[in-house]
């Protein structure tokens, strides 16, 4: 069974100006001749987590990891009411993607990532497929609206306590319409207590959703500091009221531009939040890509999940030293 990588320090790290008054945080490590890859986090908002490192043999890859737009290490943050979200879109950090492959000097790159990584890692490659030389994603998303739907309402179905609780955590008038819609406007509010309140009650749904992931890990949501917290919320609820700035379904429409790189997509079958039939679409529609679905597997992953990332992982670095 494959294990992860001991514990490595970046060799180089920066602030990448982007534009528009914002810089990526940006680190490599492992190899600096070996094979480009990109960790791609998820969230939106989320941050980079610098535990992915121990997934890449460090002997064979170059490991790229970067914070998008207003969290992690970039900055400005986006957990400042008075930083503006309006320069932080799915093309903006598609942008950010090829600006910093660009100042590393990489001509293709293998991609990870998982949940709204992998939206993003979708967005990019379709736009720059010259570019990627395979993907792993962790847990399938395409950010559609009937994902985010899904999300916010339908598995509430599933969890309805819970989901009547974040629900009626919002003003009565707000309750029979939009949830995520409502929720970010909280999230902008000038008010401060009713940031964080609105920021912790969208935690403790999401965390609602992956309490039964036993072998995963339930709970981390609300398990950030406060300012990453606010962060993640509110950058989330950017991008899912808006549908990513994605046209309805064309990430999977556009999946005709993946032909030719070879991806390998792991999903969870218990996973709630993000159910199979995503996973299972996409891998229909690329036929360069293998789908393995973890039967003990939610959204936070497990071992068995883990060893199919490693796995995986590890057969793009052999194709490269052949």
């Amino acid at each position: 069974m494959p294990e992860q990588f001991p514990p490595i320090e970046p060799y180089a790290h920066g602030l990448l100006d982007v534009g528009d008054g914002q810089r990526i945080y940006w680190e490599t490590s492992g190899n600096p001749e070996g094979k480009p890859a990109l960790c791609v986090h998820g969230g939106p908002g989320s941050g980079g987590g610098r535990r992915n490192r121990r997934l890449f043999d460090p002997e064979v890859y170059r490991i790229v990891l970067f914070d998008q737009r207003g969290c992690g290490e970039s900055r400005p943050h986006a957990s400042d009411p008075a930083v503006s979200l309006a320069d932080n879109t799915t093309d903006h950090l598609v942008a950010d993607m090829e600006r910093l492959r660009e100042h590393l000097g990489v001509e293709r790159w293998l991609l990870y990532g998982g949940s709204w990584g992998s939206t993003l890692i979708l967005a990019y490659a379709e736009r720059h497929p010259e570019r990627v030389s395979g993907i792993v994603i962790a847990g399938v998303t395409m950010t559609r609206p009937e994902e985010t739907d899904w999300l916010y309402h339908g598995v509430g179905r599933l969890l309805p306590g819970p989901w009547e609780a974040f629900r009626d955590a919002l003003p009565a008038a707000d309750r029979a319409g939009n949830l995520v819609t409502a929720y970010n406007r909280l999230l902008n509010s000038p008010d401060d207590a009713i940031r964080v309140k609105a920021a912790r009650d969208w935690c403790t749904w999401e965390d609602a959703v992956i309490a039964h992931e036993v072998l995963g890990s339930p709970g981390a949501y609300s398990d950030r500091p406060d300012d990453s917290l606010m962060a993640f919320v509110r950058i989330c609820a950017h991008y899912f009221a808006h549908d990513a700035w994605l046209k309805d379904g064309q990430l999977l429409r556009d999946a005709h531009r993946l032909a030719g790189i070879p991806g390998v997509l792991i999903h969870g079958r218990l996973d709630l939040g993000s159910p199979l039939k995503t996973a299972w679409e996409l891998a229909k529609a690329w036929p360069d890509a293998e789908l393995k679905v973890i039967d003990d597997s939610g959204h936070t992953g497990s071992p068995a999940m883990r060893e199919a990332v490693l796995t995986a992982i590890a057969r793009f670095g052999e194709r490269s030293v052949r």
